[in-house]
């Protein structure tokens, strides 16, 4: 196997890519963490009252899949993923019901993107690119939000 794992004589080849196997399992349970907290936010939080309780209940979750399965350095990101997850999903939920949205289609679709980032967290690096990507795509919608739609309203108004 010398020819797949070059280096100096003695060393364990699978000894080196320790590391590298330790840094994908801490970037899969953050992304985990991220579409767990973003599946309770989409059943649990459309109201701003429940957001905190919401992300506290998300990051338990995700730290005790971390630690369940590996370890305390997993359970760490995996709590960490779950606030993250929860808190920007609820903001979007929260906005969506605010401008006029169903409660079950809104929910149905956060769910949706929750297991779509938990699934997508198994691509190497792909959950540490989540905890970067999840906050400020929320913070931008946030940001951008209009009004509630009027529908049929403006014609209402004649």
């Amino acid at each position: 196997m010398r020819v797949f794992f070059p280096g100096k004589a003695g060393v364990n080849a699978v000894a080196r890519l320790n590391p590298m196997w330790e840094a994908y399992w801490i970037g899969l349970f953050l992304g985990i963490g991220i579409g767990l907290g973003g599946i309770l936010a989409g059943l649990l939080a459309p109201r701003r009252a429940l957001f905190a309780p919401v992300a506290m209940l998300a990051a338990a979750a995700g730290a005790a899949l971390g630690y369940a399965l590996e370890g305390w350095a997993e359970a760490v990101a995996g709590g960490i993923g779950g606030v993250i997850g929860a808190l920007a999903a609820a903001f979007l939920a929260a906005g969506t019901l605010g401008r006029g949205g169903t409660r079950g289609g809104t929910a149905a679709l956060v769910v949706g993107s929750g297991v779509v980032l938990a699934g997508l967290a198994f691509i190497p690096v792909a959950g540490y690119l989540e905890a970067v990507a999840v906050p400020v795509l929320a913070a931008r919608a946030r940001r951008r939000r209009p009004g509630r739609y009027a529908g049929l309203r403006t014609l209402a108004r004649d």
